[in-house]
């Protein structure tokens, strides 16, 4: 069992940035990548990024790479999503995940995910 608690999203002007993270909890141990979803109205989730816990090997969606960056913090067991340059089609609920084994970093197939944290992108 692995809990995650999101923070950091809120409303940001088209062009900012914004930084989300995510607080693993539980057995932690058991995390081998942890990964960013969003899902906007109408539009079905996509994964954002991804990254592998024990390589820090990472992947981003085209459509937010050179933009975004995926990363952790071992020792408080935290991954963070940094945003650059956001448009309004980054506007989305961002959810945090976990996956205990290693299905790929492009898999969207995850077991344990947070609760949502909304980003809104005004122009």
């Amino acid at each position: 069992q692995v809990q995650l608690v999101e923070s950091g999203g809120r409303l940001v002007q088209a062009g900012g940035s914004l930084r989300l993270s995510c607080a693993a909890s539980g057995r932690t141990g058991s995390i081998n990548t942890m990964g960013w979803f969003r899902q906007a109205p109408g539009k079905e989730r996509e994964l954002v990024a991804s990254i592998r816990w024990s390589t820090s090997s990472t992947y981003y969606a085209d459509s937010v790479k050179g933009r975004f960056t995926i990363s952790r913090d071992n020792a408080k067991n935290t991954v963070y999503l940094q945003m650059n340059s956001l448009k309004p089609e980054d506007a989305a609920v961002y959810y945090c995940a976990v996956s205990i084994r290693f299905r790929g970093l492009a898999s969207v197939q995850y077991d344990y995910w947070g609760q949502g944290t909304q980003v809104t992108v005004s122009s």
